[in-house]
């Protein structure tokens, strides 16, 4: 096991060194989301509910809601300002009877193990407890909040486990339990032969997880049959994390950083040497640039004048058709004419 607290356990003028250890473990059977299709594992992603974008751990704010709607927003100089316990020191505040402490009021078990040099008080401290039948309630903070907690022996170690406030404990309120019942002794009797008959030692070995057992023993039979597959290699995901960013970020301006280097590097390498060549080259070619410049503005000229004198001579041609064809019109219409003035006269 691995110590997640250490500290000392402080009564009157004694002070015992501890380490603490968490006295339970979880076995359940754990599953993993995944695609039926292909298997890949089912990612959960931090999105905002109003306007629906995904949103970066940094940009991740504590928020509470009061009963009349309204949003209460705590940033880390608010938390700041609370009051934090981050002693190393299990307080007595007193010593209670085993019978007094209601067991809803537990929360979880950690052992306490003693330094070397503090193993006689330790099992002074233990003894004294069990021959009394008591436990000592204490405070204690873990994880920078402080809460209730009792001493209690187990075996021959020490057991703190930790409580609940009060106010974190339901009652029983229901109507229906107020309501007299009549209970006869003939049934009182059958009752008590009936918890007689089913009484015994408690002996928590004797009892397991039947339900855990048949998953594990369906997940092996399927393994065993042919039921399992190679699990997929998961592709790179883009993360969002800011230092993730951040160092993403530096890697490639030092790539880019790089590579621009040497491109200068080659560049200036290169002009040292075809500098000279190719100066005289484009001090040749600039006037053969300039006598070609006029050349194309005299063809240019040309193409638009006979452009000019190919359209004024289509104009003139236009021009004398018409004309020929009404001189052609008034002739025919003046020999049409005298042969009507003709035809009168005989």
């Amino acid at each position: 096991m691995r110590a997640i607290w250490n500290g000392a356990v402080s009564f009157g003028l004694v002070n015992v060194p501890v380490r603490l250890y968490a006295a339970t473990t979880n076995h359940d059977i754990r599953f993993h989301q995944v695609h039926e299709v292909d298997g890949g594992r089912i990612r959960q992603k931090r999105t905002c509910s109003v306007c629906g974008e995904e949103v970066a751990y940094s940009e991740i704010a504590k928020g509470y809601e009061t009963d009349d709607g309204q949003l209460i927003m705590l940033d880390d100089d608010d938390l700041a300002s609370l009051p934090t316990a981050s002693g190393h020191e299990i307080d007595v505040v007193q010593f209670v009877p085993a019978d007094q402490v209601d067991p809803l009021l537990l929360d979880k078990s950690y052992y306490l193990e003693p330094e070397n040099k503090a193993l006689k008080p330790y099992s002074l401290l233990r003894e004294a407890l069990r021959e009394t039948d008591r436990m000592a309630l204490v405070k204690v903070a873990l994880r920078q909040r402080e809460t209730l907690a009792l001493l209690r022996v187990r075996d021959n170690a020490i057991v703190l486990q930790t409580m609940l406030w009060p106010d974190e404990v339901r009652e029983a309120d229901f109507p229906v339990l107020d309501n007299d019942v009549e209970v006869r002794p003939q049934e009182m009797a059958m009752a008590s032969s009936l918890i007689d008959s089913l009484s015994g030692e408690f002996e928590v070995s004797e009892f397991e997880d039947d339900y855990r057992k048949a998953v594990a023993d369906l997940i092996e039979y399927k393994r065993e049959h042919g039921g399992g597959r190679p699990a997929p290699e998961e592709t790179a995901a883009e993360d969002t994390d800011d230092m993730t960013d951040l160092l993403t970020a530096l890697r490639r301006s030092v790539e880019a950083a790089g590579g621009r280097a040497a491109e200068t590097g080659s560049d200036s390498g290169s002009g040292s040497d075809s500098g000279s060549d190719e100066a005289p080259a484009a001090q040749e070619s600039a006037p053969a640039a300039e006598a070609e410049a006029p050349a194309e503005e005299k063809s240019t000229r040309k193409k638009s004048s006979s452009s000019k004198s190919g359209s004024s001579k289509s104009s003139e041609t236009k021009a004398s058709k018409s004309g020929s064809s009404s001189r052609s019109r008034r002739k025919k219409a003046d020999d049409e004419s005298t042969d009507e003035k003709a035809t009168k006269s005989a």
